[in-house]
């Protein structure tokens, strides 16, 4: 594991050096995807970055990523990319975005990664610990909502889920409310700056690299439902005092 982790650590820190390269070009094109979703050419450079340091040390690992096709997706392990989480506050200037590494053992998150290019923060979790730039980080232990920062990429999507009916009485019944999302909202949960982070719609690159990093601070990860994120399309995670209670509230 700490081989794996140190691999990670290196393949972030550059594909952090082509990020930075980017972040200040104000000439950077913007492109849109078929769901209508941004991506720039950093996108795509850090992703292929990251594959061909994955096919070089391993190659017989499997890559999912968001830019480009699957490799051998159904090989043991697997490698979860996705290059920059949040692209639309990277295209802002606005540094609430990530790039994701996560890796699966015949389907089960076992390792992930939060990088932070711009601030140069490296989280990395393995189910059973988290490391915060190589020092040991934790969720912090919050037991009411009236104590609790709640966090959500969409505010507007969130809300307007008819399924989820009790969503306003959580949301208005929180201390704080941000949209300091994507994947930088799992980072401040993880690193005890924030209590609930909750997404309606993710899809895997966006989802599973999180699992080993909220569960290794000690948090809870699920679905809305309050089932098992990794088959899942959504999130919901926060400290262990106040997941069921988000659950229960989510389910009214």
């Amino acid at each position: 594991m700490q081989k794996l982790k140190d691999f990670v650590e290196e393949v972030m820190l550059g594909s952090g050096e082509i990020i930075r390269r980017y972040w200040d070009d104000d000439t950077l094109v913007t492109k849109r995807k078929a769901d209508d979703s941004p991506v720039t050419a950093a996108d795509c450079e850090a992703e292929l970055y990251i594959r061909e340091m994955i096919t070089k040390r391993f190659p017989d690992h499997g890559v999912i990523g968001e830019e480009f096709p699957d490799a051998a997706k159904d090989a043991e392990f697997v490698w979860i990319i996705d290059p920059i989480d949040g692209t639309k506050s990277f295209i802002s200037h606005v540094p609430l975005f990530g790039t994701l590494l996560g890796l699966l053992h015949r389907g089960q998150p076992i390792l992930g990664a939060i990088n932070q290019p711009i601030i140069r923060e490296l989280l990395i979790g393995d189910n059973e610990s988290a490391t915060l730039n190589g020092v040991r980080t934790s969720v912090r232990h919050v037991e009411t909502f009236d104590e609790a920062t709640f966090l959500t990429t969409d505010p507007e999507l969130l809300l307007r889920e008819d399924q989820y009916p009790g969503i306003r009485e959580l949301y208005d019944s929180c201390r704080l409310k941000r949209t300091w999302g994507d994947c930088y909202g799992y980072f401040l949960l993880a690193t005890g700056r924030a209590d609930i982070m909750i997404d309606p719609v993710l899809a895997p690159w966006d989802l599973l690299p999180l699992i080993p990093v909220v569960r290794g601070a000690g948090g809870i990860i699920t679905d809305l439902k309050g089932d098992d994120p990794v088959d899942g399309d959504s999130a919901v995670a926060t400290s262990p005092g106040l997941h069921r209670k988000v659950i229960e509230v989510l389910g009214r």
